[in-house]
């Protein structure tokens, strides 16, 4: 599993309410990233129960390498945060998060979670995943490569093409076009779905490059006797038989199909019956790879087992974690004594009884 990373920039020592300028940068980063073809998810809060350094409507946007940028509170639900918003990246799928420690009954829909630190306050956070369309690469610029382009698009598809003579491609609004079929180039846009559409221009070559690249599978506009010869052809060229059962010839279903555009119908048929399956293969076994992945939410922002904590460090009175001394956000003076805490959670518990934790502060040797 990736780790998870904080964006340094996304919190403040108060965590103060965002402006304007950190929706907005929320907002650009979430369009490049669906520029560039990369999931992420979006955490809204829609409940805020204090204590809490949360707020109805405070956002996030967690990448899928598990950085997070902007504020859904602090460090004792942020492990939580990012563990969830991870799964519903892999899944797809959206949650409805809630984490407290106040009795409350089972929803369905609604994955519950303890909030690890002292200070009981309530989060419901929504989670929103967005995942990039796959990259469907278009072989040829025939009448029916051209309609396939057109429809492969609007049915939700980030869609490339190459061919010998491009010019024809230029006007259809594609992410990418390449000219020629070198495997090499075609294997760098990194396709999902491959339909070769060449029809008697560069067959061979262009059959060659997909099936040599990284699709998972490769349509064929052909006859069945075509891509039969084809496939002959491929086996001549050293394409492994493993590699060949990538390869999809009709491209689509069965239509009677007649003209260009009805033969670019069905192909664009076969891409999006592919495309459903591989989803549907991919969230069945998202549960079963990843079950034993999630690590174990520790108190407060704690990320990895209790470690003989490095120079300058303090122990937390409260939940017992070293805390940074340099850079610790929460401090307070007692009894003539600084004591650091990991989160606000922890000060607001060791505010509320002090006499409590005092032996445990007064004990406390910082770490050198």
């Amino acid at each position: 599993m990736n780790h998870a990373t904080i964006d340094p920039t996304a919190d403040t020592a108060t965590g103060a309410a965002a402006d304007a300028t950190g929706g907005e940068a929320l907002l650009q980063r979430e369009q490049r990233l669906t520029e560039a073809l990369r999931p992420f998810a979006v955490v809204t809060v829609i409940r805020a129960q204090p204590p809490t350094s949360a707020w109805v409507g405070a956002q996030a946007l967690l990448e899928e390498d598990g950085a997070l940028h902007g504020w859904v509170g602090g460090g004792c639900s942020r492990a939580i945060v990012i563990q969830a918003a991870l799964e519903a990246i892999r899944t797809g799928a959206p949650k409805l998060l809630r984490i407290s420690n106040a009795p409350a009954a089972a929803e369905d829909g609604v994955e519950m979670h303890a909030m690890p630190c002292a200070s009981n306050g309530t989060l419901e956070l929504f989670i929103q995943p967005t995942l990039p369309p796959p990259l469907a690469l278009v072989l040829g610029a025939t009448p029916t490569a051209l309609e396939a382009c057109v429809l492969a698009q609007r049915m939700g598809f980030a869609v490339a093409a190459a061919a010998s003579v491009t010019v024809p491609l230029a006007a259809l609004g594609l992410r990418q076009v390449v000219e020629g079929y070198d495997a090499a180039a075609l294997a760098a846009l990194a396709p999902r779905l491959v339909l070769v559409a060449t029809q008697g221009d560069a067959d061979e070559d262009a059959l060659e490059a997909a099936l040599r690249g990284p699709a998972a599978a490769v349509l064929l506009v052909a006859s069945q006797r075509k891509a039969q010869t084809l496939r002959e052809a491929m086996h001549r060229r050293g394409i492994a038989p493993q590699r060949l059962a990538a390869l999809h010839a009709p491209a689509g279903p069965h239509i009677h199909a007649r003209t260009p555009q009805e033969i670019a119908l069905g192909a664009v048929a076969g891409l999006v019956a592919l495309r459903r399956q591989m989803e549907e293969e991919r969230a069945a076994q998202a549960p079963a790879e990843h079950a034993d992945a999630l690590p174990v939410v520790l108190p407060c922002e704690s990320m990895a087992p209790a470690a003989p904590a490095p120079a300058a460090r303090y122990v937390n009175p409260v939940c017992g974690m070293a805390v940074d001394i340099a850079s610790a956000r929460h401090v307070i003076e007692h009894g003539g004594q600084r004591v650091y805490f990991c989160c606000d959670g922890c000060k607001v518990e060791f505010e509320r009884e002090p006499d409590k934790y005092l032996p445990a502060a007064r004990g406390v040797r910082e770490t050198t």
